[in-house]
């Protein structure tokens, strides 16, 4: 499949933001359950809340990018009982009002028991809302038979697993800023290593899984297994819309290049981090930076390896 960047923006952008939604949504929760937040935790909690959503909204205006007409995006959102891609366009827009009602009841400052209350309510909608909207994203790529790659059932749990990681990443960087002498910066920095070394298995597995697997013969994917299909069609000599759209050929040692750059970036960039930040937590304030940076950039590039190493039925043909 050809990679869009728009798509790719928009899966990495939009995906981090929802994550940091879930971890706020969490946050909160835990910290309402415990008494409510001092001073510095609602101001940590409304920035968290704010860079959240712009990156949500960013992601999915990189999304119309690939539209053709991107004015009639509005229509896909009406096929919702059957489109994936709908779904998503749904949940996208309604994860808006817990969350901004989330911010809204943080800047105003909780005072009551029922201002308490309904801001724990808001959290848990935003929570709900940001997973199932990650998961929809997830399975419109999931239910495409004809691409085999994206049927495999570890891409569902790859996207929530890479979406948690860089929301984390994000929320763990505010953490270290707003609150530099509360938060140790190697108690945070091992859990983001955790989460890539989890990533990085599944990765793993997932390139082990579809590696080996084959696409259908030309008979069979007409319905006629075990015989022969020929083309009758004239050749042409230029593209099409199906080969620039459906058909994309990256070479093996540069596919094998990129796997292992992006293992570097979101698993062993943390990992290596979370070491030297237990032997000295001082630079916390430069190492965690960088490590944010380079998940944000291995999460781009395992979503570029995603579409373009995915073979469509089609390349069949051609």
């Amino acid at each position: 499949m050809h990679p869009a960047l728009s798509v790719i923006f928009f899966t990495t952008l939009s995906g981090a933001g929802y994550g940091l939604l879930v971890w706020l949504g969490v946050s909160v929760m835990m910290l309402q359950s415990r008494g409510g937040m001092a001073s510095p935790l609602v101001s940590l909690q409304l920035i968290a809340t704010g860079l959240a959503l712009v990156l949500v909204t960013i992601g999915l205006l990189c999304s119309l990018g690939h539209l053709g007409k991107p004015q009639r995006a509005w229509r896909a959102m009406s096929q919702w009982r059957t489109s994936w891609l709908s779904r998503e366009g749904v949940l996208s827009l309604l994860t808006y009002l817990p969350a901004l009602a989330m911010l809204w009841l943080l800047w105003r400052g909780v005072r009551t028991p029922d201002a308490a209350a309904l801001l724990v309510v808001v959290a848990i909608l935003t929570t709900l809302l940001a997973l199932a909207t990650i998961s929809c994203t997830a399975m419109i790529y999931a239910s495409l038979k004809p691409i085999p790659a994206w049927t495999h059932p570890l891409v569902l749990p790859g996207y929530l697993l890479f979406a948690l990681h860089g929301g984390a990443a994000l929320l763990f960087l505010l953490m270290l800023w707003k609150l530099p002498g509360d938060i140790a910066a190697a108690g945070l920095s091992k859990i983001l290593a955790v989460l890539g070394v989890l990533a990085g298995l599944l990765k793993l597995l997932y390139w082990r899984e579809t590696d080996r697997g084959t696409l259908p013969t030309r008979g069979a994917a007409v319905g006629l297994p075990g015989r022969e299909v020929e083309v009758f069609e004239r050749p042409h000599t230029q593209a099409n819309y199906l080969t620039r759209e459906m058909v994309f050929v990256v070479a093996r040692e540069h596919a094998q290049a990129l796997r292992w750059l992006a293992l570097a970036l979101f698993a062993g960039v943390p990992l290596l981090a979370a070491l030297v930040l237990s032997l000295w937590p001082k630079v916390g304030g430069l190492l965690f930076p960088l490590t944010v940076v380079a998940i944000l950039a291995g999460t781009f590039v395992e979503r570029w390896l995603f579409f373009a190493q995915a073979r469509h039925m089609v390349s069949q043909y051609y």
